[in-house]
């Protein structure tokens, strides 16, 4: 029989910096500055209740590759 573990991933939302936009079932995608599972804050883009109990899928930016990710988009403008 195959055993399934469950992991609680622990957070603490260290700086919100900005919601996106809203989503039809109460959630919002945001943008916030997250330190998961006690380790270095990392720049966190993903949907959350309003009560930020409950969160779906996201991406996860270092400092550098949210640096990186700044300088793409001035090159693009």
């Amino acid at each position: 029989m195959e055993r399934k573990i469950i992991m609680e991933n622990k957070f603490e939302i260290v700086k919100h910096i900005g919601k996106l936009s809203d989503i039809n079932n109460g959630y919002t995608k945001e943008l916030n500055f997250i330190a998961w599972n006690h380790r270095e804050p990392v720049y966190d883009i993903r949907t959350w209740n309003q009560e930020h109990t409950k969160y779906g899928k996201g991406v996860t930016l270092t400092l550098r590759e949210m640096a990186l990710l700044q300088d793409l988009m001035k090159e693009g403008e």
